[in-house]
């Protein structure tokens, strides 16, 4: 099973761009997901929604990399259907997995009914997993918090900090807490909500 703080593992694989390796964007963050099944209610709305907000992710610096077990032809047609219905373009390839080769080295495979699940995993662009989520087939994601996750880790990496329970960008931020007793005195000193608890703008 993929965990978070692991190196994502590697692959190469057909998309709706022609063959990618994943190793192909590092130095970049991804947005690797999965999705059950093309042609299907709830998956077709989280695709409209992505490539709606495609810009959202790029403008982070965030490449976006869908993935399901259909074939590149279900895969092609899906797309044109959604560009022709829905008025949007999906601009993110989409890798075709009938093999399952990609989708059981990131432990995706529901095994009672053979497709993926939900998956939603941020790769940092050492290559690192960063944030791993799991949606059940029957409802969609929240596209609003897998951009809040990513504008969280990426707060996080840059100035050293740590994000509190519903936090969005723009709010107060967590100091790391002091490592001895004398940090700890001046952190009660300073008017911290707690000695290890100290919040700031950034």
């Amino acid at each position: 099973m993929v965990k978070i703080g692991s190196k994502a593992p590697d692959f190469t694989a057909n998309s709706t761009k022609g063959p990618l390796s994943l190793s192909q964007y590092r130095g970049k963050w991804v947005l690797f997901f999965a999705h059950p099944a093309d042609f299907t209610p709830v998956c077709t709305t989280e695709f409209v929604e992505f490539a709606k907000r495609h810009k959202e992710f790029t403008d982070l610096g965030c490449e976006i990399i869908g993935l399901s077990v259909d074939s590149i032809y279900s895969h092609i047609e899906w797309l044109r259907h959604m560009a022709e219905t829905a008025k949007v373009k999906v601009e993110f390839p989409v890798v075709a997995d009938p093999d399952k080769v990609v989708a059981n080295l990131y432990d995706l495979i529901n095994p009672e009914v053979g497709l993926t699940v939900r998956g939603v995993f941020f790769i940092d662009p050492e290559g690192v997993v960063r944030f791993a989520m799991y949606y059940p087939i029957p409802f969609g994601r929240n596209i609003d918090e897998i951009l809040r996750s990513l504008k969280a880790l990426q707060t996080v990496d840059k100035y050293g900090v740590a994000c509190p329970v519903n936090w969005q960008p723009g709010q107060e931020v967590i100091v790391p807490p002091p490592q001895t007793l004398e940090e700890a005195d001046k952190r009660a000193k300073a008017g911290a909500d707690r000695w290890y608890m100290m919040r700031k703008k950034i």
